[in-house]
C-alpha cells in the first residue's frame, strides 16, 4: 500500500515538474521575441569616415548600422536627417552621428555654420605680436587689450593710456584653419576670427580702427572675468595723474588717481643789507610771496 502510493507521488511530481518547465520556455519565448525583434530594426547613423569641423555632409560620408541596444542620446538614426548639414565640431569614423555636433538644417556648412545662435565672428588681422608667434589657435580663449589717446585727453601728462576691453574670448578660426588643435603647435596666421556678442563686436571695430590692439593668452579653464584699473605712459614712469577721467571706447578708465602736485608758491627775490662792523654787504634772499 505504502510501495503504491510512493509510485503514484513520484510520477505526480514528475508530471508536474514537466509541465512547469514546458510553460517556462513558452513564457520566455514569447517574452524575447518581441525583443529581439525590436533590437533588429533599430538603425543608427554613423560617420563613414573622418569628418572635420566645416565639412558638408554628403551621401558617401554616412552609412547606417544595426544597433541592438538602446540609441545614444541626441543620435541620428537615418542617413538622410544628416545629408546636407554641416559638421560643428569634429566626427570619427564610425562614431554616432549626434544633433549637437551638426548645424541646423540650411545652415550650410564652412565658418558660418559654427557660429552659434546670437554670437558674431569678428576678423581681426594680427602680426606675431599680436597674435603671439602663432600661438592662438581655434579653440582657445584670449583677452583684448588696446592701447591709445582717449578723446579730449591732455596726452602731454598723461601719455598714451592701455586698458584691457573684453575677456575669455573665444578663438573661432585662424586663418582658413577652424577645426580646433590638441597639438599646440604654433601656426601663422594673418586673420584671426573671434567669437562675440554682438555689442563686443562694436567694441572690437572700434578698437581695431582707432587703436592698437593685442591679444593675451589666457588658460583654457581660468574663465573668471577681473576688472582691471588700466595704466599710462605717465603711471609706468611713477609720475602722479590728474584726477580726470579719461575715455577708450565710450568707457571711463578705472584708474587709481594720486593727487595732483601742488604748485610751490610764487617767491620774490629781496634785497638784504648786512653789516659787520663798519663794513656793509648785500645779500639777495628769495622770500616766499603770500597768496591774496
Amino acid at each position: 500500500m505504502n510501495r503504491r502510493l510512493v509510485v503514484v507521488f513520484g510520477f505526480a511530481l514528475l508530471v508536474a515538474g514537466l509541465t512547469s518547465f514546458l510553460l517556462y520556455r513558452l513564457i520566455v519565448t514569447h517574452v524575447q521575441a518581441p525583443t529581439k525583434a525590436t533590437a533588429a530594426t533599430n538603425k543608427l547613423a554613423v560617420a563613414a569616415h573622418d569628418l572635420q569641423v566645416g565639412a558638408l555632409i554628403h551621401d558617401y560620408d554616412v552609412k547606417e548600422i544595426q544597433w541592438e541596444q538602446a540609441l545614444p542620446p541626441q543620435a541620428v538614426a537615418k542617413k538622410q536627417d544628416v545629408i546636407g548639414r554641416g559638421v560643428i565640431a569634429n566626427i570619427y569614423q564610425d562614431e554616432p552621428i549626434l544633433n549637437t555636433r551638426l548645424a541646423a538644417k540650411g545652415a550650410g556648412a564652412g565658418l558660418a555654420a559654427t557660429i552659434p545662435l546670437g554670437k558674431r565672428a569678428v576678423a581681426l588681422r594680427v602680426d606675431e605680436v599680436v597674435g603671439l608667434a602663432g600661438f592662438v589657435l581655434p579653440g582657445m580663449r584670449v583677452d583684448v587689450l588696446v592701447a591709445g589717446n582717449p578723446p579730449n585727453g591732455d596726452q602731454s601728462r598723461q601719455g598714451m593710456l592701455s586698458r584691457t576691453v573684453l575677456q575669455n574670448i573665444e578663438v573661432l578660426s585662424a586663418g582658413q584653419k577652424i577645426e580646433k588643435t590638441t597639438d599646440g603647435k604654433p601656426e601663422t596666421a594673418q586673420v584671426v576670427n573671434l567669437l562675440v556678442t554682438p555689442d563686443q563686436a562694436e567694441v572690437l571695430n572700434l578698437a581695431s580702427i582707432e587703436t592698437k590692439v593685442q591679444l593675451v593668452l589666457r588658460n583654457p579653464l581660468d574663465t573668471e572675468e577681473e576688472p582691471t584699473p588700466g595704466t599710462s605712459i605717465a603711471r609706468l614712469f611713477g609720475a602722479p595723474l590728474e584726477p580726470e577721467k579719461p575715455t577708450v571706447l565710450g568707457e571711463p578708465f578705472k584708474i587709481s588717481l594720486r593727487h595732483a602736485p601742488v604748485a610751490p608758491p610764487e617767491q620774490q627775490e629781496t634785497t638784504v643789507e648786512v653789516y659787520n662792523g663798519t663794513k656793509k654787504t648785500e645779500e639777495k634772499v628769495q622770500m616766499p610771496q603770500e597768496k591774496k
